[in-house]
């Protein structure tokens, strides 16, 4: 084998490895998104229409997110915040509305002491789906029957599963990174 020959070799032999290391790189990337965003994956696949975009964005919210400074809660502001929960949750019998209000006004809360920033809704939501992926088109629902709701469109029904859908969020974003768990029933 001449000399050239063996050049040519090689350099083959490297564009060849550096598509197999590229190509590793791109389908774990997918994969830590799949795992740590769940269904949050799918739907901004679907919304975007392009896998790559919806990659880019999802890094760009994890990214933006470990920029802010989320922190657990203290004992005090969980025990205070349960407590209003389920103040809110006995609003619902007599209020079905204003419960749910309450229970909007709550996640609100919570985010905010936790050090999420409240801006619009879709950030907010796009905020949580990094580390409350499971839980954030629960938050979606519950916010568009809170706006069905105030144009008079919302059956008692339907806010009482945004209650339920609420709740799912409330317990998380309580309970997260804390060692001992108030219950929020």
């Amino acid at each position: 084998m001449d000399q050239t020959t063996l050049i040519i070799v090689v350099v083959a032999l490297l564009v060849i490895a550096a598509v197999v290391v590229w190509a590793y790189t791109r389908r774990r990337r997918t994969e830590d998104l799949r795992e740590q965003f769940g269904p949050e994956y799918e739907r901004t696949v679907r919304a975007s229409g392009d896998p790559r975009r919806a990659e880019a964005e999802l890094a760009a919210r994890r990214d933006r997110v470990e920029r802010l400074h989320i922190q657990p809660l203290a004992p005090a502001e969980r025990e205070r915040f349960a407590q209003a929960w389920r103040a809110a949750q006995a609003r619902f019998v007599d209020d079905p509305a204003g419960a749910m209000a309450d229970a909007d006004r709550l996640v609100c809360e919570v985010m905010l002491a936790r050090g999420y920033p409240m801006a619009d809704f879709e950030q907010r939501a796009a905020d949580i789906s990094v580390d409350h992926a499971e839980v954030v088109e629960n938050y979606r629902a519950a916010h568009s029957t809170a706006q069905r709701a105030q144009r008079g469109e919302a059956t008692t029904e339907d806010l009482r599963k945004a209650m339920v859908h609420y709740r799912a969020l409330f317990e998380d974003l309580l309970k997260s990174d804390q060692p001992e768990q108030v219950e929020v029933r």
